[in-house]
């Protein structure tokens, strides 16, 4: 006799809940569909699920992620770096304390505290029949942002060797939630080819109908809410054995909005807001902002990166701040509005020659026009770089063009063998924009605090005050 199970799953949605109607509406419409069958279903949650460029996993610092994981009745949930590492400790440690799913992340734990209860290496459901699914979790090593918020991560290698054989030995089916990326992922079902699937995210690949690699059926459904994911699972009871395994994606678009789970959202929407509303100042005058021009508060905002972190010199980009400030009240929802990433500041420490090299970078069209997704950034353009500490004097060629005649700090030019402190966006620590930052070895990151906190302190200074 051969018994059918059904495995849907999403993976990197990053608060895109404008497609979660579509997404939980399809994934409780089937587990209604398969039971009444009594066929075996489940639905899992690859990470990511929260991001806090939307208001409401802002406001409610991902707990209305979990709450709407919970009315859609998930059964298992992984850790995405957007969980992971832009949440304080205690808001990670209690973030899952309501859901009604286990956490399964086999790779983080608190440095100095137990486990909290909602987390567990690995997972084991049974079916009715009695099929046992084994399904291990995995999450990005980030780990100087982890340690930094008391938490410990360990490489999914080591990982794997300690719990692969006793999830194996327990189990029929072997899934794992891998939220480590498409070539991590290929390299796993190379070293552990008795993986029977890989669900596979982080670096937001779409795999249509899957990918059998070394016999592992790899899956994903790429990013923001556009697909979720479909495996069908055939186990053969008499033999003991999976005797077939497919994984397909659905768009979301071609999916029906579910009113019920919208109205979900516009609760958790008002309660997030209500949250948000908290005055940070009052404004004589608008603040307009412009991504390829200086402006002030763009400037100020620098500045005080440049204080609180006490460096030398600070650098940001104007598309850092997606729109402007109106006169009147301010509010913290406004300044989430307006710079609404999940970035961090960041330090490090560059050789008068090293800063001379990023002031060039920093004029050239190739940065500032640069269409920039991802690695915190959620605006549309990096847009001119801003320094504080510094001044820069170019001239603009025929070509339009502006190339750097002098790079001077406190008047002076910037001597080529002194060492300065160099704050910034964690954004430029990372990929190939500023090799000078990202290969520094003195990087020091400030979490959990966020751009937007920074510009809290920008805003009052702006206008004066305090509160």
């Amino acid at each position: 006799m051969s018994e059918k199970i059904f495995v849907y799953y999403t993976s990197d949605l990053h608060s895109h809940f404008e497609k979660w109607p579509q997404l939980a509406g399809y994934i409780e419409e089937k587990r209604r569909e398969h039971e009444e069958k009594g066929e075996a279903v489940f639905a899992l949650d690859n990470g990511d699920h929260m991001d806090r460029f939307h208001p409401i996993a802002e406001g409610l610092k991902g707990r209305g992620n979990v709450e709407l994981l919970n009315a859609s009745s998930y059964d298992m949930v992984n850790i995405g770096n957007n969980e992971g590492i832009t949440l304080s400790d205690n808001e990670l440690y209690h973030l899952y304390d309501e859901a009604t799913f286990p956490v399964v992340c086999a790779n983080i734990t608190p440095i100095d505290k137990e486990d909290p209860t909602w987390l567990k290496p690995y997972e084991i459901k049974t079916t009715e029949s009695g099929v046992k699914i084994g399904v291990i979790g995995l999450t990005a090593p980030f780990r100087v942002f982890y340690k930094l918020l008391g938490w410990d991560v360990k490489p999914p290698e080591e990982v794997m060797k300690k719990y692969m054989d006793e999830v194996k030995k327990q189990s029929d089916v072997v899934i794992l939630l891998s939220h480590l990326g498409y070539h991590t992922d290929r390299q796993l079902a190379e070293d552990y080819p008795e993986i029977d699937v890989i669900i596979g995210g982080h670096t937001h690949h779409l795999l249509p109908e899957g990918e059998m690699h070394h016999g592992v059926l790899l899956t994903a459904s790429g990013k923001h809410g556009t697909h979720l994911g479909e495996i069908f699972l055939d186990w053969d009871h008499e033999r003991g054995t999976l005797e077939n395994k497919e994984a397909y994606t659905v768009a979301s678009t071609a999916l029906s909005e579910n009113k019920e789970v919208k109205k979900r959202l516009d609760r958790l929407n008002a309660r997030a807001q209500h949250l948000l509303h908290s005055k940070v100042t009052d404004l004589k005058e608008p603040l307009d902002v412009a991504w390829f021009t200086d402006n002030p508060l763009i400037t100020q905002l620098t500045e005080e990166l440049r204080r609180w972190t006490k460096a030398d010199i600070a650098m940001l980009n104007a598309g850092v701040l997606l729109e402007g400030l109106g006169k009147g009240e301010v509010t913290y929802s406004d300044l989430h509005r307006i710079c609404p990433h999940p970035m961090n500041p960041c330090k490090v420490h560059l050789s008068g020659k090293e800063i001379v090299e990023v002031v060039r970078s920093a004029h050239t069209k190739q940065i500032t026009e640069f269409p920039l997704k991802g690695l915190g950034f959620r605006g549309e353009v990096i847009g001119k770089m801003i320094f504080a500490g510094l001044e820069v004097e170019t001239v603009t060629s025929s070509d339009g063009e502006e190339h750097v005649r002098k790079v001077l700090f406190n008047g002076e030019p910037v001597e080529k063998n002194r060492w300065y402190s160099f704050a910034t966006a964690d954004t430029f620590s990372f990929g190939k924009f500023f090799p000078e930052i990202s290969h520094s070895k003195t990087k020091t990151y400030y979490l959990p605090e966020m751009l937007r906190d920074v510009l809290v302190k920008a805003v009052r200074s702006i206008v004066g005050t305090s509160y």
